[in-house]
């Protein structure tokens, strides 16, 4: 590190582990990130997407100014703060003197700072009037909630990390951690290495990276996870592998579970789950004679119709054992986003008030209220995500407020959602990236400041609160998000509450969190004792953390004492239902959705670094073999996906880790990526009753081969978030289209396209001129009569772009002559030809393994096929030695590759 250069210790913005993180800087800009090794949360461990933190947040593709559209169809035009800020308070006012409070509503986000929160949480319910503001948190937490605070009393995860090296059987349910939480999965396979007894169970549908380490596997049904808990606590009964004692000491309603789980015998288990008698019970005798017994879930759980059950069933089996309290036992949520607990403290969900209160609680609104010094808190209850944006779609809500969140990408039925956005009357979006698909929407665009460039704090999976640090100003004008909600609420006082003191006299985010921790004394999160400066001497601290109280609580309940009325906690009864919705004739298979290891949420920040592309190209629908061979189909292919919402076309991949009858694709493809409005288009709107947490995970989908005879296929370096923006919409209406980025040092952008025909001329020459493949010196070739053009850039020796169109064979070959770097003397005979194919035999592709060290899958097998193993890779290659998230991928190539030689 050169003396121009600073350190600043902060927290990664990416998942809930909450890792810390030490910005490497000049004070003005970003050069490097590293973990931090005295941060409690990851030991100086961070996965591929922390590592590469400082290669995001690309400045084309941020929102730098504020920007306002004066009327619908008009496009927006750059202003000042004062203006932005007044048109919004003078809208918002006018929309409440005509409509009334709950005709406007705030959708936030699980990022946000709690300072954030609190802000907006203060502006809607204690200026507002509404409860009418909600968190994509709801998307992902919700049936968490609810689960914690039926069974437990509160919403109170009662574990820490450490548990998961004390663990002596482990139980992971619908969670790939291997690429969802990938610095907790190193240290699970830490802890199982240096202790080989521990067991490691992992309950999902497919056989993921996480049930690679698993000594069971247990590979359901979708869905099926009531059932089989439900069945492992009826042999759990009838092996007398239960802890009576505790059972009558510290619970209660275990007659009405017992006599509910009668009817879960392992024949109907085994059967509903589409798993053996003999599998359910090694896993209950494994829970039942562990002295210690650790649960970890995530969305395969959570985004359910029967989340709030299936979180309550597990917990169930954590009560009847008494495995909770202790070390190394407890049911573990884990977090997927980082600041999503902090947005459950302070009340950021529409049915919440601050300090794990309900808003449908007339004393903790009386309380609330009081503490804000407002006569009341508004009674009608708020919307959750899906119905709030229905309400916008009828009409209801006339004014939305939307911060650093992408509901256009993100929730499901997509095309539901861009209707409500593009008929809502005001549309305000809060956001640190432009490109995002719901800025599009925008009638007022606020520039935010995002991770490294704001300050404020962030709670984990293990409720551990953790400074958030600013190392770098943020770009143009953005300012932090607390920072425009107190701005607003100001401005809108002025028409709401004139000439009375102003509830938001913030000036720094401290004041914010000082004002806000007081609202948890003398409640379960209680943590009115952690000053700021407190935390910065002591640094990260684990809630409860009382004005008593000198260091952090690691473990909840160790004194068998629970936050509900009687003091103890409860078993719920809940009968195992189906989704809402099952495959039948006309639509065959269940898709399932997840994410990739390289990439988060709706890409906004990972999708401007072109490194994290590596690993996987494009949007891929996965299919087990069976299903692949039955539609006569090979890998590649284009099909298009049915549900019954919409449709996306998609090229196959085999994906062996699947069960006959079922599909994959990532999360993560929205709009922006993937013409058709991204994978949520697909996903059902069903929610679960209590959480209201929508089944994102399961859809019913039918396939068919798609004939697209005329493909594109484009690369260009440079100013890739630039030339995506203005490309994109030149593609709108394709049958098919997909965006991705490629490259290191030179990043480029990459375009797949296909469709019945080919487009008009004066399209493709739109396209070529934003490629720079019209201005000399171009290499051209067109011959009109086939329908084929090839065009291509070369600077310096190098290929730098290249278009097809009409068809695309030559494509991998284009592809890996730029990566290379060189030009191959069949080139230009090759473009002059009529034949596409290129010279010699394509190459295969050769996905990056190892993003740290940009290490290729060939390169591995090579290794493996000359009888190196794991430590011997990582000494002569390096791959797995820094992040480690590649490790288990490494190991299942170890696995694979001498049964297919043997082969």
């Amino acid at each position: 590190m050169s003396s121009s250069t600073q350190t600043t210790a902060s927290t990664c913005c990416y998942c809930g582990v909450g890792c810390g993180v030490l910005i490497e800087h000049d004070g003005q800009r970003i050069l490097g990130v590293a973990g931090d090794p005295a941060h409690p949360a990851n030991f100086g461990r961070l996965c591929s997407k922390g590592s590469t933190l400082h290669l995001t947040g690309d400045r084309d593709a941020r929102a730098l100014y504020p920007e306002l559209r004066l009327g619908k169809g008009l496009g927006r035009n750059r202003t000042g703060w004062d203006n932005a800020l007044e048109h919004a308070a003078a809208v918002f006012a006018s929309t409440l003197a005509e409509h009334g409070p709950d005709s406007v509503a705030f959708y936030v986000s699980g990022q946000l700072l709690t300072e954030d929160y609190y802000a907006f949480n203060k502006l809607a319910r204690a200026l507002v009037g509404t409860h009418n503001i909600d968190s994509n948190s709801r998307l992902c937490m919700s049936s968490a909630v609810v689960g914690y605070k039926r069974s437990l009393g509160a919403d109170a995860p009662p574990c820490s990390y450490e548990d998961i090296e004390q663990a002596d059987v482990l139980l992971i349910a619908g969670s790939n951690m291997a690429y969802a939480h990938p610095v907790l999965f190193r240290r699970l396979e830490a802890a199982k290495a240096a202790r080989p007894e521990m067991r490691v169970i992992v309950v999902d549908p497919r056989r993921t990276d996480t049930a690679e380490l698993a000594d069971l596997h247990l590979s359901i049904r979708p869905g099926s996870d009531v059932a089989l808990f439900h069945g492992l606590l009826y042999l759990l009964l009838r092996e007398g592998w239960i802890d009576s004692a505790f059972i009558a000491a510290h619970t209660e309603g275990f007659g009405s579970l017992a006599a509910l789980v009668h009817d879960y015998p392992p024949a109907r288990v085994a059967e509903l789950c589409g798993i053996t008698p003999e599998q359910l019970f090694d896993c209950a005798r494994m829970i039942g004679l562990a002295p210690s017994f650790l649960s970890l879930w995530c969305m395969g759980l959570n985004q359910s119709t029967a989340g709030s059950a299936k979180n309550s069933a597990l917990i169930n089996l954590h009560l009847a054992t008494g495995q909770i309290g202790r070390p190394g036992c407890g049911p573990f949520s884990l977090t997927g986003q980082p600041n999503a607990m902090g947005g459950r403290e302070t009340g950021t969900l529409a049915n919440l008030l601050p300090g794990h209160r309900d808003a449908a609680n007339p004393r903790h609104r009386a309380e609330v209220a009081a503490y804000w010094g407002i006569e009341r808190l508004p009674e009608v209850p708020g919307l959750p995500a899906v119905e709030l944006f229905d309400a916008v779609r009828s009409g209801r809500i006339k004014a939305l407020w939307i911060v650093c969140t992408n509901p256009a990408q993100s929730l499901p039925d997509q095309h539901a959602v861009h209707q409500a956005l593009a008929t809502c009357p005001f549309v305000v979006v809060q956001e640190a990236f432009a490109t995002t698909e719901t800025c599009r929407y925008a009638d007022l665009l606020l520039p935010a400041a995002s991770w490294g460039e704001k300050a404020g704090t962030v709670t984990n999976s293990e409720r551990r609160i953790s400074p958030v640090r600013a190392a770098v100003s943020a770009p143009g004008e953005a300012r932090p998000d607390w920072a425009i909600a107190c701005d607003f609420a100001r401005r809108l006082e002025r028409h709401l509450r004139p000439g009375r003191p102003s509830l938001f006299a913030f000036e720094r985010a401290e004041q914010l969190y000082d004002e806000y921790r007081q609202l948890t004394a003398g409640r379960d999160l209680d943590y009115s004792g952690l000053s700021r400066a407190q935390l910065e001497r002591l640094g990260p601290q684990q809630w409860p953390f009382p004005a008593s109280a000198e260091r952090g609580t690691p473990r909840l309940y160790a004194d068998g004492r629970f936050p509900t009325e009687s003091g103890r906690a409860r078993f719920v009864a809940d009968p195992f239902v189906s989704a809402a919705e099952g495959a039948d004739s006309a639509f065959p298979l269940v898709l399932n959705t997840g994410r990739l290891r390289d990439q988060w949420h709706g890409m906004s920040r990972t999708g401007t670094a072109a490194q994290l592309f590596g690993h996987v190209e494009q949007a891929l629908l996965g299919l087990h073999p069976d299903d692949l061979a039955r539609a006569g189909l090979a890998e590649g292919d284009l099909v298009r996906v049915r549900s019954r919402r919409a449709s996306l076309v998609l090229p196959v991949q085999v994906d062996a880790s699947l069960q006959p009858g079922q599909a994959f694709v990532p999360m993560h493809w929205g709009d922006r990526f993937l013409e058709g409005l991204g994978v949520n288009a697909l996903s059902s709107a069903a929610c679960d009753p209590l959480s209201r947490q929508p089944e994102l995970k399961h859809a019913a989908v039918a396939i068919e081969p798609v004939a697209l005879p005329w493909a594109f296929f484009a690369l260009v370096e440079g100013d890739v978030q630039r030339r995506l923006e203005a490309l994109r919409p030149l593609f709108r209406g394709l049958a098919y289209a997909s965006f991705s980025l490629a490259g290191r040092e030179r990043p480029a952008l990459v375009i797949r396209a296909a469709a019945e025909a080919a487009p008009a001329a004066a399209l493709l020459a739109a396209i070529d001129q934003q490629l720079g493949l019209v201005d000399d010196p171009v290499l051209v070739y067109e011959d009109p009569q086939r329908g084929v053009g090839k065009r291509l850039r070369l600077s310096d020796g190098r290929l730098v772009a290249l278009r097809l169109a009409g068809e695309t064979a030559a494509r991998d070959w284009l592809k890996a002559l730029w990566a290379r770097g060189s030009i191959e003397p069949g080139l230009r005979r090759w473009l002059l030809a009529p034949l596409s194919t290129p010279p010699g035999v394509l190459p295969e592709r050769d996905p990056t393994i190892c993003n740290c060290l940009n290490i290729g899958r060939r390169s591995i097998c090579d290794g493996i096929a000359r009888g190196l193993d794991l430590l011997e890779l990582q000494r002569s290659l390096g791959c797995g030695t820094r992040c480690g998230s590649c490790v288990p991928e490494i190991k299942r190539l170890l696995a694979q590759l001498p049964l297919a030689e043997s082969a």
